[in-house]
Protein backbone atom coordinates (compact mmCIF):
# COMPACT_ATOMS: atom_id res chain seq x y z
CA UNK A 1 0.00 0.00 0.00
CA UNK A 2 2.63 2.23 1.17
CA UNK A 3 3.97 1.75 -3.15
CA UNK A 4 0.76 3.04 -4.12
CA UNK A 5 0.49 6.31 -1.82
CA UNK A 6 3.68 7.43 -2.59
CA UNK A 7 3.42 8.02 -6.70
CA UNK A 8 0.15 8.91 -6.05
CA UNK A 9 1.40 11.67 -3.94
CA UNK A 10 3.71 12.86 -6.34
CA UNK A 11 1.80 13.16 -8.95
CA UNK A 12 -0.94 15.63 -7.09
CA UNK A 13 2.12 17.56 -6.33
CA UNK A 14 3.20 17.99 -9.38
CA UNK A 15 -0.04 18.40 -11.31
CA UNK A 16 -0.61 20.97 -8.10
CA UNK A 17 2.51 22.63 -8.58
CA UNK A 18 2.61 23.44 -12.35
CA UNK A 19 -0.96 24.72 -11.80
CA UNK A 20 -0.06 27.46 -9.81
CA UNK A 21 3.16 28.27 -12.16
CA UNK A 22 0.64 28.17 -15.32
CA UNK A 23 -0.78 32.01 -15.17
CA UNK A 24 -2.96 34.39 -13.04
CA UNK A 25 -6.04 33.03 -11.28
CA UNK A 26 -9.19 35.14 -12.83
CA UNK A 27 -12.81 34.62 -12.49
CA UNK A 28 -15.47 33.40 -14.43
CA UNK A 29 -16.48 37.03 -14.79
CA UNK A 30 -14.25 40.06 -15.19
CA UNK A 31 -13.75 43.27 -16.41
CA UNK A 32 -11.64 43.49 -19.81
CA UNK A 33 -10.16 46.36 -22.20
CA UNK A 34 -10.57 46.29 -25.62
CA UNK A 35 -8.29 47.66 -27.95
CA UNK A 36 -7.63 49.97 -30.13
CA UNK A 37 -9.68 52.33 -28.09
CA UNK A 38 -9.16 51.47 -24.61
CA UNK A 39 -12.53 50.52 -23.82
CA UNK A 40 -14.06 48.68 -20.60
CA UNK A 41 -16.57 45.92 -21.30
CA UNK A 42 -17.62 43.35 -18.76
CA UNK A 43 -16.33 39.66 -20.21
CA UNK A 44 -17.74 36.39 -19.43
CA UNK A 45 -14.33 34.20 -19.74
CA UNK A 46 -15.43 30.89 -21.61
CA UNK A 47 -13.51 27.97 -21.86
CA UNK A 48 -15.65 25.94 -23.56
CA UNK A 49 -15.05 28.84 -26.60
CA UNK A 50 -11.92 28.47 -28.80
CA UNK A 51 -12.15 32.34 -30.00
CA UNK A 52 -13.63 35.50 -28.15
CA UNK A 53 -16.53 37.09 -29.55
CA UNK A 54 -17.79 40.51 -29.54
CA UNK A 55 -21.58 41.90 -29.38
CA UNK A 56 -22.28 43.00 -33.53
CA UNK A 57 -25.32 44.09 -33.04
CA UNK A 58 -24.95 47.61 -34.28
CA UNK A 59 -22.26 46.64 -37.26
CA UNK A 60 -22.00 48.40 -40.59
CA UNK A 61 -19.49 46.66 -43.37
CA UNK A 62 -17.41 49.07 -45.88
CA UNK A 63 -14.69 49.17 -48.40
CA UNK A 64 -11.34 50.48 -47.53
CA UNK A 65 -8.06 50.00 -49.58
CA UNK A 66 -9.92 47.06 -51.97
CA UNK A 67 -10.37 45.06 -48.03
CA UNK A 68 -13.70 44.42 -46.31
CA UNK A 69 -13.88 46.57 -43.43
CA UNK A 70 -16.32 46.39 -40.22
CA UNK A 71 -17.48 49.72 -38.09
CA UNK A 72 -19.15 48.48 -34.76
CA UNK A 73 -20.87 50.89 -32.05
CA UNK A 74 -20.23 49.51 -28.72
CA UNK A 75 -21.89 50.54 -25.79
CA UNK A 76 -20.68 48.82 -22.08
CA UNK A 77 -22.81 48.92 -18.71
CA UNK A 78 -22.04 52.19 -17.54
CA UNK A 79 -23.79 54.24 -20.76
CA UNK A 80 -20.30 55.33 -22.59
CA UNK A 81 -19.56 54.32 -25.89
CA UNK A 82 -16.96 53.70 -28.74
CA UNK A 83 -16.74 52.77 -32.35
CA UNK A 84 -14.14 50.60 -33.71
CA UNK A 85 -13.22 50.32 -37.48
CA UNK A 86 -11.32 47.12 -37.69
CA UNK A 87 -10.44 45.07 -40.96
CA UNK A 88 -12.05 41.82 -41.28
CA UNK A 89 -9.40 39.20 -41.27
CA UNK A 90 -11.63 36.19 -41.97
CA UNK A 91 -15.06 34.81 -42.25
CA UNK A 92 -15.75 31.74 -39.75
CA UNK A 93 -18.11 29.25 -39.86
CA UNK A 94 -19.27 28.35 -36.49
CA UNK A 95 -20.38 25.21 -35.46
CA UNK A 96 -23.90 26.11 -33.31
CA UNK A 97 -24.95 23.87 -30.74
CA UNK A 98 -28.27 22.58 -32.16
CA UNK A 99 -26.49 21.71 -35.08
CA UNK A 100 -26.46 24.86 -37.29
CA UNK A 101 -23.88 26.50 -38.15
CA UNK A 102 -23.34 30.42 -39.07
CA UNK A 103 -20.68 32.48 -40.65
CA UNK A 104 -18.92 35.41 -38.65
CA UNK A 105 -16.94 38.45 -39.62
CA UNK A 106 -13.53 37.39 -37.69
CA UNK A 107 -11.58 40.74 -36.93
CA UNK A 108 -8.19 41.20 -34.50
CA UNK A 109 -8.29 43.37 -31.23
CA UNK A 110 -6.12 43.53 -28.28
CA UNK A 111 -7.52 42.11 -24.93
CA UNK A 112 -6.48 42.78 -21.21
CA UNK A 113 -7.85 41.05 -18.49
CA UNK A 114 -5.80 40.81 -15.36
CA UNK A 115 -2.21 41.91 -16.69
CA UNK A 116 -2.83 39.64 -19.92
CA UNK A 117 -2.89 41.15 -23.21
CA UNK A 118 -2.95 39.74 -26.08
CA UNK A 119 -4.17 40.55 -29.65
CA UNK A 120 -6.52 37.38 -30.71
CA UNK A 121 -9.23 36.63 -33.36
CA UNK A 122 -12.71 38.01 -32.28
CA UNK A 123 -15.61 37.14 -34.01
CA UNK A 124 -18.72 39.27 -34.26
CA UNK A 125 -22.19 38.50 -33.40
CA UNK A 126 -25.26 40.06 -32.06
CA UNK A 127 -24.76 39.48 -28.64
CA UNK A 128 -27.37 41.80 -27.08
CA UNK A 129 -29.60 39.17 -25.39
CA UNK A 130 -26.37 37.96 -23.25
CA UNK A 131 -25.49 39.78 -20.17
CA UNK A 132 -22.02 40.48 -21.34
CA UNK A 133 -21.38 41.86 -24.49
CA UNK A 134 -17.63 40.32 -24.81
CA UNK A 135 -16.93 36.44 -24.47
CA UNK A 136 -13.31 35.73 -24.07
CA UNK A 137 -11.89 32.08 -25.68
CA UNK A 138 -9.57 29.75 -24.76
CA UNK A 139 -7.06 31.58 -27.38
CA UNK A 140 -7.04 34.41 -25.07
CA UNK A 141 -6.36 32.69 -21.63
CA UNK A 142 -4.18 29.49 -23.34
CA UNK A 143 -0.81 29.42 -20.82
CA UNK A 144 -1.63 32.82 -19.21
CA UNK A 145 -5.00 32.24 -16.71
CA UNK A 146 -7.22 30.02 -14.95
CA UNK A 147 -10.24 30.35 -14.45
CA UNK A 148 -11.84 30.03 -10.74
CA UNK A 149 -15.70 29.90 -11.39
CA UNK A 150 -16.29 30.61 -8.03
CA UNK A 151 -14.46 34.32 -8.00
CA UNK A 152 -15.48 37.32 -10.24
CA UNK A 153 -14.09 40.58 -10.53
CA UNK A 154 -10.90 39.46 -8.84
CA UNK A 155 -8.58 41.84 -10.67
CA UNK A 156 -8.60 45.59 -12.65
CA UNK A 157 -7.14 45.48 -16.20
CA UNK A 158 -3.77 46.42 -16.20
CA UNK A 159 -1.62 46.16 -19.26
CA UNK A 160 1.26 47.62 -20.19
CA UNK A 161 0.96 46.92 -23.33
CA UNK A 162 -2.37 48.48 -23.67
CA UNK A 163 -1.13 51.49 -22.31
CA UNK A 164 1.44 51.88 -24.70
CA UNK A 165 -1.36 51.77 -27.14
CA UNK A 166 -3.43 54.17 -25.54
CA UNK A 167 -0.39 56.63 -25.36
CA UNK A 168 -0.09 56.42 -29.22
CA UNK A 169 -3.76 56.71 -29.51
CA UNK A 170 -3.60 60.08 -27.12
CA UNK A 171 -0.51 61.34 -29.26
CA UNK A 172 -2.85 61.11 -32.71
CA UNK A 173 -5.96 62.60 -31.42
CA UNK A 174 -3.09 65.45 -30.39
CA UNK A 175 -1.37 65.69 -33.33
CA UNK A 176 -4.18 65.72 -35.82
CA UNK A 177 -3.43 62.34 -37.02
CA UNK A 178 -6.50 60.55 -37.07
CA UNK A 179 -6.28 58.89 -40.32
CA UNK A 180 -4.42 55.79 -38.33
CA UNK A 181 -6.50 55.62 -35.61
CA UNK A 182 -8.58 52.03 -35.62
CA UNK A 183 -6.01 50.55 -37.65
CA UNK A 184 -3.06 47.91 -37.47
Amino acid sequence: MNKLIRPSLLVILLVTSGLSCAGSVVGWVEKARIYPGDFLMHAKMDTGAKNSSLNASQMETFRREGREWVRVSLVNRDGKSTTLERPVERIARIKRHRGNSQERRVITLGICVNDVYKEVEVSLIDRSRFDYQLLVGRSFMEGDQIIDPSQSYSAEPACPVGQKQLQETRQNIVSGDMQHLGRR
